[in-house]
């Protein structure tokens, strides 16, 4: 759902525990690895693994550089001139080096983000257009919010984080063995042992502190896919609202989300306030423990034997290899807020994997199959029913997948070639809700449905209630949704589309869109008024010329004086196609209907026109009670 439901994202919504960092994070977590790594020599993998030698050469240098102030004690202790040009070119040198190395570091860091989220990104987006799966997520199921969002800002935000974290991270386990033993060396087992409980404690108390920012930042980010969607609705909703003078209305509605928001982020704030108490303590107290772990040998005499100077000089290299040591752990601590955002993009980018992987794996049988995309072949393996059948449905029963209302009751019917359909009924009966189950978008409760067609030009082409346009040219509104020009190209293609254009009465728009291939930046459902939306929509189905076509009459068409289908248009498709399925919701006047309770008109095309008209045949459809169905329209 655009919008989200009220509860899907937050913690503990519907009875279930809120996103935690445990064993159900590392699971989602790992399995998104799995994406961003998908192999070796993957460009991830190879990246990882130069940051990884940068890195580590970079801490080479980062040590280098930190003993020379011990160095630098030592030559001016001694008031040697020359010892001391020496260091000083030394220390340029390698703080030159060293500064290059972290800069290589950060570029491969964000490199790194940019092959992640391209890697990730486009693993949603298989999984998401596969089939009828971004239909399902939307409109059937109601347990995943934004889904939008999830893909283009939560894995932004994902890939990022994760990212400036990479470096640290993959670098800790070299410097804490290295640094770890040079504090041993330095101090003794007094030294390690302090500083490794130190980080323990300072784990345990994060830990406890971050568990409940998780959820709530989840929540949040819920919030503000439902803040962003109440705008989008609003833009794309900008005339209907104009018209009802809803901006006062709407005014209150927004800013209610907004409170919302505002009120979740005032309790993230308030939780991350304990969480930065607890960063920031543990990093000044890891600043004092070094001098504390360096003051024990001192004092217990262990270097009584030291000159002043040496003594000086020992103090700081030991100092520099105990604080380095304590601030490789206090990065650790300090990655504490970063960890949150990375683990509650996890959860939500996580669910919505399973969700769309779940989705992916259902399917109906062979029908499903046979609906993921569109063919241009069409060679059906359909042997024992007649290529001339497009659908046939034996005993069929439907219900509404969200309520279970039963709409159709064992509905045994077969659509073929030279016959057309037209189904007709009052709003909320089931029209569209049969053309949904022809399509393969909405799954029958009961009974068998094959489709022994292909969806396309040589197949079956649908029209929706809502017309449905792309970005791009004029050209590919009239072509879609095929990626190339069907069947010729150039100057012949050009005149068909103009001249569907013109059948549809849409002379005008070729000029105002400068031509079919002139390339257009504004919202083609800003400049169509209705009318001629649906006027484009039966051009592109001219253009098409499928062997069966779909349309479907729009939500704003309930009245019998409201025909939204132009009976031109009409009775071109039925010329067209072999066979035309169409819905409106009130029979058109003088048009010779038909129309019982639940019943179906076919009427059989003939090749030559004859007095008596086209054969007709009727048929009483058992539907749910109460409901107008099937008529045909004489043209």
């Amino acid at each position: 759902m655009a919008g989200g439901s009220a509860g899907a994202g937050g913690a503990g919504a519907g009875g279930r525990p809120g996103p935690r960092l445990d064993g159900l994070f590392l699971r989602r977590f790992l399995r998104l690895q799995a994406v961003l790594f998908p192999g070796w020599p993957s460009p991830s993998a190879l990246m990882f693994l130069t940051l990884l030698c940068v890195a580590l050469l970079e801490q080479l240098l980062i040590y280098q550089v930190g003993v020379i102030p011990s160095r630098y004690y030592e030559v001016l202790g001694n008031k040697d001139f020359s010892g001391f040009k020496t260091l000083t070119a030394v220390a340029l040198t390698l703080i030159v080096a060293n500064s290059t190395l972290k800069s290589f570091d950060q570029f491969i860091c964000n490199m790194m983000y940019v092959s992640w989220r391209k890697s990730l990104t486009e693993y949603l987006h298989s999984c998401y257009f596969q089939g009828q799966v971004y239909y399902s997520l939307h409109v059937l199921r109601e347990d995943i919010d934004n889904p939008d969002q999830r893909i283009s800002q939560d894995v932004e935000r994902f890939c990022r984080q994760l990212s400036s974290m990479a470096s640290k991270l993959i670098i800790s386990p070299f410097t804490l063995a290295y640094y770890t033993y040079q504090c041993f060396h330095s101090t003794g087992w007094l030294g390690p042992v302090s500083i490794f409980g130190y980080f323990i404690i300072g784990t345990i108390v994060n830990k406890v502190l971050m568990s409940p920012i998780v959820s709530k930042l989840v929540q949040q980010e819920k919030l503000e896919g439902d803040f962003r969607f109440k705008h989008m609705q609003i833009r794309v909703n900008a005339e209907p609202a104009a018209f009802y003078r809803a901006g006062r209305v709407e005014h209150m509605r927004t800013d209610r989300r907004l409170q919302s928001l505002l009120q979740t982020q005032r309790e993230l704030i308030g939780k991350e306030l304990w969480l930065y108490i607890g960063i920031n303590t543990f990093d000044y107290l890891g600043s004092i423990l070094s001098y504390v772990i360096i003051a024990i040998p001192i004092f217990s005499g262990v270097y009584g034997d030291l000159s002043p100077t040496e003594l000086s000089a020992l103090v700081s290299k030991n100092a520099f290899v105990s604080i380095y040591l304590i601030s490789c752990f206090s990065q650790l601590i300090d990655l504490s807020s970063t960890v949150t955002d990375v683990a509650g993009y996890t959860h939500r980018i996580g669910e919505l994997q399973e969700t769309l992987l779940s989705l992916g794996r259902k399917k109906n049988n062979s029908y499903s199959e046979a609906k993921a995309s569109w063919d241009l072949d069409c060679h059906s393996g359909e042997d024992p029913v007649p290529r001339d059948t497009a659908f046939l449905l034996e005993r069929m029963t439907l219900s509404v997948p969200s309520s279970g209302k039963l709409l159709i009751k064992d509905l045994s019917l077969r659509i073929s070639q030279g016959n057309s359909v037209m189904i007709v009924g009052n709003t909320g009966t089931g029209k569209t809700s049969l053309l949904r189950v022809l399509g393969g978008l909405w799954e029958s409760t009961q009974g068998s449905i094959k489709m022994l067609t292909c969806f396309g030009p040589r197949g079956v082409v649908f029209l929706p209630q809502r017309p449905f346009f792309t970005d791009g040219s004029l050209r590919e509104q009239v072509i879609y949704p095929l990626k190339e020009i069907y069947p010729v190209s150039g100057s012949a293609d050009d005149e068909r589309i103009v001249r569907f254009l013109e059948l549809a009465g849409l002379t005008d728009l070729l000029a105002r869109a400068g031509g079919l291939d002139e390339h257009v930046d504004w919202n083609w459902y800003d400049i169509l008024s209705p009318g001629e939306m649906q006027r484009l929509s039966f051009a592109r189905l001219f253009y098409l010329q499928p062997k069966y076509a779909g349309p479907t009459a729009p939500e704003e068409a309930p009245s019998r004086h409201a025909h939204w289908l132009p009976r031109k248009e009409v009775c071109m498709l039925g010329s067209m196609a072999s066979a035309a399925i169409s819905e409106a919701h009130e029979p058109l006047q003088g048009s010779g209907w038909n129309v019982g309770n639940l019943a179906v008109t076919q009427q059989k095309k003939r090749r030559s026109s004859g007095r008596n008209g086209p054969e007709r045949s009727q048929k009483q459809l058992p539907l749910a009670d109460g409901a107008n169905s099937f008529a045909y329209i004489d043209c």
